[in-house]
């Protein structure tokens, strides 16, 4: 089998360094973009730098934004006695998709991992503290329900307890469509502790 070109193989192993592409979706797109006229190539890359020229991080929640302070921290519709913790920017977006909540935000930048060397100095936990002393009347601990994610939940639940502000969390459980048969005992467990009246 002939080997790509050398500009091809480049394009191509850059693309695979993205989360979620593998070598053949990176081959897809590589010779998606070679179809293109040089056009839609150079509209493509000026984007590319744009994003990277224009976005920076929030000084108040540390999400992406091309102004500083963020249209969510400075919307005058928004609530900021509640303040929901978050790992990434990506997490914002899902939230702000259901268009149900009303409050600031906060974006920790992961969570604990002590085995890849991630403790709280490498999170923006700092940053958080003084914001919640600020009026804040719940933290919503909005964070991923893996092993990391909940050893964050319970460090950032043991800071926050004494400031004296409630702290709530997701709620987990069943997905909308789903069968209980299907649903492994973990998801199944949660859903029954985290059951509400009806």
């Amino acid at each position: 089998m002939p080997r790509p070109s050398d500009s091809l193989q480049r394009l191509i192993e850059e693309f695979t360094r993205l989360p979620g592409i593998g070598r053949k979706s990176a081959q897809r797109l590589a010779l998606y973009i070679l179809k293109l006229p040089a056009g839609e190539v150079r509209e493509i890359a000026g984007a590319l730098l744009d994003l990277k020229e224009k976005m920076k991080y929030c000084s108040v929640c540390w999400n992406f934004t091309e102004t500083d302070p963020c249209p969510i921290c400075s919307g005058p519709r928004r609530d900021p006695g509640i303040i929901c913790v978050v790992e990434e920017p990506n997490d914002v977006i899902a939230i702000e998709r259901t268009s149900e909540y009303r409050g600031l935000y906060h974006v920790l930048g992961g969570c604990l991992s002590p085995l890849e060397g991630i403790g709280p100095e490498e999170l923006r936990v700092r940053e958080l503290l003084p914001r919640v002393g600020k009026g804040v009347g719940e933290v919503i601990l909005a964070l991923s329900a893996t092993i990391e994610g909940e050893a964050t939940t319970i460090y950032l639940t043991k800071l926050l307890k004494p400031i004296g502000v409630p702290v709530t969390r997701l709620a987990r459980g069943i997905s909308v469509g789903g069968d209980l048969e299907f649903t492994d005992e973990a998801t199944l467990a949660r859903a029954l502790e985290g059951r509400v009246a009806v």
